[in-house]
């Protein structure tokens, strides 16, 4: 880890000069990209471990790929340094690659941006992103050279053998998987999951339409999976209006929508768990409100956390002191004399699930502060 982090800060330095030359794909594979894998514990000078322009079934090639037990674990495919890498051709070139020869993890990148896919998804190339790591300064402002390389260091040799990855990729799509599921359950719940309810409920005087009414309420609430549009309710029920909050003249409206779009799906989830415990501090008396970079959660009108969802993960502001924390988490910052989105002097930079519980605590605190 430790050669990681010294070639991303060794990097981050440079890269003002790097982009004035304008390197091509090659000078950035073998200037930025060779050393980065170096560094994640892949030889990229032994053809056992690292295959360079590794044929595809269609007769081209990827650039890397990089090998366990002889056999390709993760494709990487390589871009000019200055590639947005937001093209989908290129996308979902690579993904095919990958899904053809049954390899699950594949890679887009320009050396700065390297963006993780997961092949065997069955959803469109460009949903398949799990999370995307920038080494940009300017894309990571308040993420140190550490927060960066625990995120790179999932598709290093080590955690890529223990199968780490893996298992994060299963949780993560699995778990969008259910709550999409869940969420058609409780658009149109089917007679034996209103049945189930009735069953467990344990009272013969609900009727299988209290039932529904009842299901569809408690899903147009704020955070139940997504709320219900009105289209969905049933006719018993008035329509509930989207919340939306409004900008400023020419600014337009903001919702869910606006900061989850294109977001990967690790960034995803974890706004979801952050929404879940917010909302979960005290049911029914949370709202939500969306600004054009951060999603506000109050009580009583009053802000005690907000959301930026990023490529990376999520950034958290909280109303809390960070002079006054006991053993502040790692990835915690004082922003009082700092510019930011949020509301707050704490700023929390939130990239692994494993970060959401000491998180909660601290906005918990936040939380009893503001009320």
């Amino acid at each position: 880890m430790q050669k990681l982090l010294q070639t991303i800060e060794n990097l981050r330095v440079r890269l003002d000069d790097l982009r004035k030359h304008g390197l091509k794909e090659t000078p950035t594979r073998t200037i930025v990209i060779g050393p980065i894998l170096e560094a994640l514990g892949w030889d990229v000078r032994d053809p056992n471990e690292v295959q360079e322009e590794y044929p595809t079934v269609d007769g081209r090639s990827v650039d890397y790929a990089l090998m366990i037990n002889g056999q390709p674990a993760l494709l990487v495919e390589a871009k000019p340094l200055d590639d947005p890498l937001n093209n989908v051709k290129d996308i979902t070139q690579v993904v095919g690659y990958a899904a053809n020869a049954g390899i699950v993890w594949c890679i887009l990148t320009n050396g700065i941006r390297w963006q993780v896919y997961r092949s065997v998804e069955q959803c469109p190339a460009p949903d398949k992103l799990m999370f995307e790591v920038s080494l940009d300064p300017r894309d990571a402002e308040g993420l140190s050279p550490a927060n960066l390389g625990q995120q790179m260091w999932r598709f290093s040799r080590d955690e890529i053998a223990k199968g780490t990855l893996d298992a994060l990729g299963e949780q993560t799509f699995t778990d969008g998987k259910v709550r999409k599921a869940l969420d058609t359950i409780l658009r149109d719940p089917p007679r034996q999951f209103v049945n189930l309810i009735k069953h467990t409920a344990n009272d013969s005087s609900l009727t299988r339409q209290q039932v529904k009414s009842s299901i569809a309420r408690i899903a147009a609430e704020p955070g139940t999976a997504a709320a219900l549009p009105p289209k969905a309710l049933p006719p018993t029920l008035p329509p509930q209006p989207p919340r939306i909050r409004r900008g400023r003249k020419g600014q337009g409206c903001y919702d869910e929508k606006h900061h989850l779009a294109k977001r990967p799906q690790e960034a995803a989830s974890l706004y979801r768990a952050v929404e879940r415990f917010c909302l979960s501090l005290k049911p029914g008396a949370i709202a939500q409100q969306y600004q054009a970079k951060s999603i506000n959660f109050t009580h009583n009108k009053c802000i005690f956390c907000s959301v930026h969802v990023l490529q990376t993960g999520l950034r958290v502001w909280l109303k809390l002191k960070y002079a006054r924390l006991t053993n502040p988490p790692s990835f915690a910052r004082d922003v009082s004399h700092v510019g930011h989105y949020g509301s707050g002097d704490l700023e929390l930079d939130i990239s692994s699930l494993a970060q959401v519980d000491p998180a909660a605590e601290l906005i918990r605190q936040s939380f009893e502060t503001a009320i």
